[in-house]
């Protein structure tokens, strides 16, 4: 792969020497078409010779149909609109540079760009767009690109949908986001295949398209049966939380109720939504759920939505859950009692020493309001070496938040850490320190020490 103009200028310099083309590019990615082509004009700028008898003051070649593939792709590109012109008639016989005649459909030379478009025209076939297809999308980000996406499309209207479902699973998301667009404005896929989509594409948009369409096309509520459950067992939160609002539409609203304890937020939101037009009462479901702190199987999303949705007398059902033996409820406890405001400083800092990161993250965030009125020689214990590295984390982010001199001493303490990550912070701690105002610091002998122990940060943060 050619990674960048001085890679585009090696191969271009080997093609020059005859190197044959398939052996110094790879033809079937459009990122090295669009290296060499940069890299052609760039050296021709500085190096006339680059091309012996093609300078822009020489006479042009009389005949190029004795050139090879390599340097026809080099004629295709030359400063020269002259010769690049030459060069698009003799390419017809060379099917492998297509992608550099679909570069010359947006030049800036009319003839020539007009030579280029003739040319494409007659080549593309649906076979050949297919192949072109990540390629064209890609020239078509430039000025007068829209000619090669647009005849792009025209052909692959032809396409069957076995062809069709290449461009579906190709790596590129532009050409995915294409090729969906095309297939829908087409109605070349049933709402049970856009919602297949939706749910096995990674891509947002295209989530965001197949879902919206699937559901949009639907007229039987028969046919609801074939598009939700793909929409609702998606792992992407916004293709569930589309299925989950289908849900009152397919006047089947009391299936929403179990994704009130799901994982997203948004997903939540939307079940609650359908809920409660529904005539139900999430409030209440959730109250229901987090009153039994002793059950094991408390899914944490329940914890959560408590507090996204109630208020701050619901806290009492979530301080007993910090001691419940799933980690993703505590973590939720913690969450929850941060979102309705019921932090109870006291209560949570056991849940720094918490054997689960994500509890220990959870209570950190927490207790950053707060990090004034925690022990400092407590917190300087929990970045000690023998604690695990999630509490030795939590417990900076807390020291660090605190600011004067505790920031400072544990920032410097571990500027020499084995962890190259808190080593990293600490140095970035001790470049953001600052005394605070009042001077208390002037003449304070472990001051003094801590800043000529880091003076090559604080003269590195001056010259930055």
């Amino acid at each position: 792969m050619l990674e960048d103009i001085e890679d585009g200028t090696a191969a271009a310099t080997r093609l020059a020497e005859g190197a044959p083309l398939h052996s110094t590019l790879d033809v079937a990615d459009p990122g090295d078409w669009l290296a060499l082509e940069a890299a052609v004009r760039e050296v021709a700028s500085y190096r006339p010779e680059f091309l012996p008898g093609w300078e822009h003051s020489a006479p042009l070649p009389a005949d190029l149909t004795e050139l090879g593939d390599s340097r026809l792709a080099l004629a295709l590109c030359h400063r020269d609109g002259r010769i690049r012109q030459q060069a698009l008639r003799q390419s017809v016989r060379y099917p492998v540079l297509l992608p550099l005649v679909v570069i010359r459909c947006t030049d800036w030379v009319e003839p020539v760009r007009e030579e280029a478009r003739r040319l494409l025209r007659e080549a593309l076939n649906v076979d050949c767009a297919l192949g072109l297809a990540p390629f064209i999308l890609r020239v078509g980000r430039r000025d007068r690109g829209t000619f090669g996406v647009d005849a792009l499309g025209q052909i692959l209207q032809q396409a069957s949908h076995e062809q069709l479902a290449v461009l579906f699973a190709d790596p590129d998301r532009t050409v995915r986001r294409f090729a969906y667009r095309l297939a829908i404005e087409g109605r070349r896929l049933r709402p049970a295949e856009l919602a297949r989509a939706a749910a096995r594409d990674q891509d947002t948009v295209v989530q965001d398209l197949c879902a919206t369409t699937a559901l949009t096309a639907l007229k039987d509520d028969d046919a609801y049966e074939d598009v939700l459950p793909p929409l609702l067992s998606a792992r992407n939160p916004r293709v569930r939380s589309a299925g989950v609002t289908a849900l009152r539409r397919a006047g089947q609203s009391g299936r929403a109720e179990p994704f009130l304890a799901d994982r997203s937020a948004l997903v939540r939101a939307c079940a609650r939504y359908v809920v409660r037009q529904h005539g139900g009462d999430p409030e209440a479901w959730y109250r229901q759920r987090c009153t039994a702190a002793v059950d094991p199987q408390l899914p944490a999303g329940a914890v959560i939505g408590l507090a996204e949705c109630g208020n701050r007398a619901d806290a009492g059902l979530l301080r007993p859950l910090l001691v419940h033996p799933a980690p993703g409820v505590r973590s939720r406890a913690v969450a929850g009692l941060r979102v309705l405001d019921c932090v109870d400083a006291k209560q949570l800092r056991p849940l720094l020493d918490d054997p689960a990161a994500g509890v220990v993250r959870e209570t950190a965030t927490a207790l950053l309001p707060s990090a004034k009125e925690l022990p400092a020689d407590w917190l300087l214990e929990r970045i000690s070496t023998e604690r695990p590295r999630h509490v030795r984390v939590g417990a900076f982010r807390l020291l660090d938040a605190r600011g004067c001199i505790m920031a400072l001493r544990a920032a410097v303490s571990l500027l020499e850490d084995a962890d190259i990550k808190l080593r990293t912070w600490a140095a970035q701690s001790v470049q953001r320190w600052h005394p605070s105002p009042g001077g208390w610091w002037r003449g304070d002998a472990e001051v003094g020490e801590l800043l000529d122990r880091s003076r090559h940060l604080l003269a590195r943060s001056r010259d930055t």
